[in-house]
């Protein structure tokens, strides 16, 4: 189905992953809602969503960029409210915006956990709530969430507890929305990459040869567009994987999302071992499993796994 002229409502969309899904909506002639804090350049890293909204309309799309605190509930309703108000309805969420940090968990600050928590999970179900009444009224209606499969293997809650409960509370909260909103057509999917993704803090954090190892996050984007673009009362409760939803649904070439073609991939984590990569794909020994099982890599080397 068509994305022309549909309302996209998008979290974290000012760099990264969410940029990336933005422009590739706003290419069908989608309009895009840019929601995201960063107002001002940031000191470090690129993108504004004032920045986004301008390539977003050059990239064929109508952009309007709302400053929007995500772990602020009041901010959130009435962030969608104008959304809705501004573009006469919401056909479609996508909550990008994330927020990780992987430490063990005597070593965790309240600080960071509520962090996680706030913008992670409690984030989710509360856009889930607002733009629940404006999905009602779309043709094709979508929610998707960037978590992963839910997988209970004990190695992706050694060192990282806190990450990833809140990141499954996001694929519980979608497998439940699946079914909840199944009568009324409103589809809830979640999107995970395999691979490490190339991002603005992956560049300011992570070595060059790592980099190497990354893909570039239009992979994502084009899942994501896969997915939205799917019948929503055909194509929900869904955890996908961006390289298996694109193989499943005709893709073959992968090569032209690695930012370095022929280099061998290093894997995220949470990915299930259940769902196999699209044959023909290289992978470097999992270094990332290190960090789980207690080998510590180095905090900003183990921050690029590339969640916008």
């Amino acid at each position: 189905m068509s994305l022309k002229g549909k309302t996209i409502f998008i979290t974290g969309a000012s760099r990264g992953i969410g940029r990336c899904m933005a422009l590739r909506f706003a290419a069908d002639g989608a309009n895009i809602v840019i929601a995201a804090k960063t107002v001002e350049p940031h000191k470090f890293l690129p993108g504004t969503i004032h920045q986004t909204a301008a390539e977003v309309e050059q990239a064929g799309g109508k952009a309007l960029a709302i400053e929007m605190d995500v772990r602020d509930a009041d901010s959130i309703t009435s962030g969608v409210a104008k959304a809705a108000e501004h573009f006469g309805g919401i056909d479609v969420l996508v909550h990008n915006a994330g927020a990780y940090w992987l430490k063990p968990t005597a070593e965790f600050s309240v600080k960071r956990h509520d962090l996680m928590f706030a913008i992670n999970e409690r984030a989710y179900f509360l856009l889930a709530q607002a733009v629940h009444p404006y999905l009602l009224k779309s043709e094709n209606p979508h929610i998707l969430g960037l978590a992963p499969p839910i997988d209970l293997n004990p190695i992706w809650f050694i060192n990282s507890s806190a990450y990833t409960v809140s990141k499954f509370a996001m694929s519980l909260y979608t497998m439940g929305w699946a079914q909840e909103w199944k009568e009324a057509g409103i589809a809830a999917n979640t999107l995970w990459p395999r691979t490490g993704i190339l991002s603005p803090s992956a560049v300011l954090h992570g070595s060059e040869e790592l980099i190497k190892e990354f893909r570039k996050p239009e992979i994502m984007a084009e899942a994501a567009h896969g997915i939205i673009s799917k019948p929503s009362r055909q194509f929900s409760g869904n955890f996908c994987i961006d390289d298996s939803f694109l193989y499943d649904n005709g893709e073959t070439d992968f090569d032209q999302y690695a930012v370095e073609p022929g280099h061998a991939l290093v894997p995220d984590y949470m990915v299930p071992s259940s769902i196999v990569a699209p044959p023909g794909l290289k992978f470097t020994s999992n270094r990332l499993y290190d960090f789980f099982t207690g080998e510590l890599l180095s905090g900003a080397v183990i921050s690029t796994g590339g969640k916008s």
